[in-house]
């Protein structure tokens, strides 16, 4: 097959009216502070019988196309000794990989951050493909406030990501572009479509800069909300705002965009997407890749112990669904119950 139909052939399968993808690529000092929330020591063992629970939830295809995964996890085996891949592939769920390598401060650009990990990913990525995964995500973050992200920081982290798609589809990996402008503070949700709109702009323009197919590639942006010191914006002023700024930045061939959570609840989370699919027809397919607003209840329901192995799965099963009926405009909050 050639490089071209694998990265359409992935597309294809990641990019499903009704379902998204799960972020289950926590790196070690994140999966450590949400193992503590439910009084689990991380270790090796404990995050391979986690996620091997998670990702063997019975009928968890049916709602989730695909998988990140973190490099350790890339390479273990189940609960059942079956490898990760071949797992998440007997339940029709494209195997993917965290690829970046975090983020440190902006040298020269006080408050602003970048993303590191381009040393060394071309051969990584083979590496990576050879392993199951085909696609992969990389992850900016951008700080706001009244002078932040500054024009330093939305150039640099736009080339990274840009640089980093290339690369990607020069091997037949689908990347997942990952623009995050971060939750914490208190702008507003004004502040925050202006920053938006601004990120996803700069980034495009790399994008095309370095000839990446706009259509072999996934979009991972912010909701536009409030900061989270401010009062909530209503779920209809949240689509409204996300939407506005999509419709002006966002090329309408990327087939897909799938919203990240970034510190919503599992219930705020779904309600949002919601309520954004509830406003008519869009040029791309908006869908979830959530980490915590998928796995909380089933990081709850676990809390360390084998034996709670159906109530994970029970918990997983039914967040998934809730976010596939977001997908379509279906969900409403008394399906929690």
């Amino acid at each position: 097959m050639s490089i071209q139909n694998e990265l359409l052939a992935t597309i294809q399968d990641l990019v499903q009216p009704g379902k998204g993808i799960l972020a289950a690529d926590e790196s070690h000092p994140t999966i450590a502070k949400r193992f503590k929330a439910v009084g689990v020591e991380s270790t090796e063992d404990k995050r391979r019988e986690y996620r091997s629970l998670i990702f063997s939830t019975p009928e968890l295809g049916e709602f989730v196309s695909g998988v990140i995964l973190f490099e350790e996890t890339l390479g273990q085996n189940s609960l059942d000794k079956v490898s990760i891949p071949k797992l998440l592939e007997s339940q029709g769920i494209v195997p993917g990989i965290k690829v970046d390598k975090g983020k440190k401060p902006l040298v020269n650009a006080l408050g602003d951050e970048i993303t590191y990990g381009l040393d060394g990913l071309d051969d990584r990525l083979e590496i990576y493909k050879s392993q199951g995964a085909r696609f992969a995500k990389w992850r900016a973050v951008y700080n706001i406030s009244d002078t932040l992200p500054s024009r330093q920081a939305l150039e640099a982290n736009a080339e990274m990501l840009a640089r980093y798609a290339a690369l990607c589809q020069s091997v037949g990996i689908v990347p997942i572009v990952e623009p995050e402008v971060l939750i914490s503070g208190g702008h507003t949700i004004e502040r925050s479509a202006e920053v938006n709109e601004a990120v996803i702009a700069e980034v495009f323009n790399a994008l095309r800069r370095h000839r990446v197919q706009l259509e072999a590639m996934i979009l991972k942006p912010s909701m536009v909300t409030p900061g989270n010191e401010c009062a909530k914006a209503s779920a209809e002023e949240v689509a409204e705002a996300t939407l506005r700024v999509l419709r002006r930045v966002v090329p309408a061939a990327v087939p897909g965009i799938n919203f990240l959570s970034g510190g919503q609840t599992p219930e705020e989370a779904t309600l949002n997407l919601n309520a954004m699919n509830s406003l008519g027809q869009h040029p791309w397919i908006l869908s979830f890749s959530y980490g915590r607003a998928l796995q909380e209840p089933a990081q709850k329901a676990w809390a360390g112990m084998l034996d709670n192995a159906q109530a994970v799965q029970h918990a997983m099963l039914k967040r998934a669904r809730l976010c596939g009926a977001a997908c379509s405009g279906s969900y409403k909050p008394d399906m929690e119950s």
